[in-house]
């Protein structure tokens, strides 16, 4: 994970070289704990606002930013144990766990790993959670290939290795839920700034090339 990635003043992402979104969500809950300086007693976040996803992660942007909290950041590659929960008295949602994107000069033993909720709260998510789970098998599928054909890699280092996931078939087949608000991306959004990220740890955004 990483806490408040670049957004555009219209709050969408600023996105990585390579990097497309699939779909976006609004009218979530998010919940997240180990959160650096919100709440320090607890560290725990829950906050609405809206989910965008792409071949590289889920991004989660608060409709209004919550003390230090505005968006969370959540590669792919680095979620595990997904859950889609449909409780019976409660609202659909998604949990699961993820890692930190620690910087590299910084010892892994400081991040903890953080739990997280998605919790769908209006209408429901039969486009949502079908394009997830596909992507995600899609990511670990394609980082497992990656592993075998680059023996140096190291998994949970770049999750932008996975920008060359193949999600535009997954797209056009996706089944949509009338139901569902999800919106999903025909053409890519755009935006006045060319601003592209190359890394998670990078402080500035930089131009394409």
């Amino acid at each position: 994970m990483a806490l408040n990635p670049q957004l555009y003043g219209n709050g969408m992402p600023v996105a990585f070289v390579g990097e497309m979104f699939v779909l976006t969500r609004d009218g979530v809950e998010f919940e997240v704990d180990k959160i650096p300086g919100f709440f320090l007693q607890s560290w725990h976040v829950k906050v609405k606002g809206i989910v965008y996803l792409s071949n590289v992660r889920i991004v989660f942007v608060a409709s209004k930013a919550v003390g230090n909290f505005v968006a969370f950041d959540m590669p792919l590659l680095y979620i595990r144990d997904e859950k889609f929960n449909q409780p019976i008295f409660f609202c659909n949602n998604l949990s699961g766990l993820v890692e930190p994107v620690v910087p590299e000069d910084q010892p892994r033993a400081l991040y903890s790993t953080h739990s997280f909720k998605i919790l769908f709260k209006e209408g429901g998510c039969g486009t949502f959670i079908p394009l997830f789970l596909n992507l995600i098998a899609s990511v670990r599928q394609y980082s497992q290939h990656f592993a075998r054909s680059a023996p140096d890699f190291a998994p949970c280092v770049d999750p932008l290795q996975m920008v060359q996931t193949p999600v535009e078939e997954m797209m056009r087949q996706a089944y949509v839920d009338p139901s569902d608000p999800t919106k999903i991306f025909l053409q890519q959004p755009t935006s006045e700034s060319q601003l592209r990220r190359r890394a998670y740890h990078s402080q500035a955004a930089e131009n394409s090339i």
